[in-house]
């Protein structure tokens, strides 16, 4: 099978599409033809050589989400079958022509979503619901602060905080982003580039999601109120900080970080089976209304043009999600 292939840590001309064996059908596992892939931060950080995949997925063939159909499955595994359309997040080999995923790490694509709107689900709202529903326990009326709200992540967490019947602040560097996430349930945004988000908040909020790190550790802790949680996903602008640790002990915050590529099926499966419960539905639209969650899709490239996905990315001025397509 074609897949793409990293020789070697670098720029993105490091990217090939190469020829690869097919991977094997295990027990209780399913291979997916794959149709379209999401491209993550994770792909650009992994290529220049600082985020190895987790063991058991493949080293040197990138790709943490797809959407494809089901072609072959082990005797046994009742939950699929061959043709069915299915989406999911792996720890690695993702952009390739097929995929080998547990049968119960899988979800089914919502009816009307075309392969490269599905691509863009997994990565962005599983983290986002993890990070909001079961770390942060967010609650109707509460306060959110989502950092970054224009990104993949950014989109998919405001939606999803706004289901949640919370109050979504968003930050980013951009007016332009701003406006266009008032769409996915931003109610106040901030324009950091004009003013720090520590002086716009406004009233403490219950519960911070930071993709910064670092440098915005002592803001963030600043703005929680009592008893907030600041969930970490991540270190974009840095993971070093001087911080007055001071407001954690006062306010009795909770600092939580999290990651999602280095879990294991014990924690992947019940998380999947509860957003495809509570989350999934929320994609279909219903009584002729537009569906409540929707996947936020800037642009797509042939898998032969991935690199060119990985400069754009690198720019930091897309808006929502990049999907590679076979």
């Amino acid at each position: 099978m074609h897949a793409v292939i990293y020789e070697g840590a670098g720029g993105p001309e490091v990217i090939t599409i190469g020829e690869v064996p097919k991977p094997e059908v295990r027990p209780e596992h399913i291979r997916v033809k794959v149709h379209a892939a999401g491209v993550n931060r994770a792909d650009l950080i992994q290529r220049r050589g600082l985020y190895a995949a987790p063991s058991g997925w493949p080293a040197n063939i990138p790709g943490l989400e797809y959407a494809g159909e089901v072609e072959a499955v082990r005797p046994g595994v009742t939950q699929w079958r061959v043709g069915d359309r299915v989406m999911g997040l792996v720890g690695g080999g993702a952009q390739a022509e097929l995929v080998v995923v547990h049968q119960d790490e899988v979800l089914p694509i919502p009816g009307g979503l075309s392969y490269a709107e599905a691509a863009a689900i997994p990565e962005v709202f599983l983290t986002a619901y993890d990070a909001l529903v079961i770390r942060g326990r967010v609650q109707a009326r509460e306060r959110v602060l989502i950092h970054a709200v224009g990104s993949g992540l950014g989109t998919a967490a405001a939606q999803i905080a706004k289901q949640l019947g919370a109050t979504v602040l968003g930050t980013s560097r951009s007016g332009d982003k701003l406006a266009r996430a008032l769409v996915y349930g931003l109610d106040v945004g901030i324009d950091t580039s004009r003013t720090p988000f520590r002086d716009a908040v406004g009233e403490p909020v219950d519960v911070v999601l930071d993709v910064l790190g670092g440098p915005a550790f002592a803001d963030n802790l600043a703005i929680l109120g009592s008893r907030g949680r600041l969930i970490l996903l991540g270190f974009l602008a840095g993971s070093q900080s001087d911080a007055d640790l001071g407001p954690i002990l006062r306010k009795r915050l909770e600092i939580i970080g999290t990651v999602m590529r280095t879990r294991g099926l014990d924690e992947r499966i019940p998380l999947v089976r509860e957003f495809g419960a509570r989350m999934l539905p929320l994609f279909e639209p219903r009584f002729g209304q537009a569906a409540a969650l929707r996947p936020v899709l800037e642009r797509t490239y042939p898998m032969t043009q991935l690199a060119d996905a990985h400069r754009v990315l690198e720019g930091n001025a897309t808006f929502g999600k990049i999907v590679v397509v076979w």
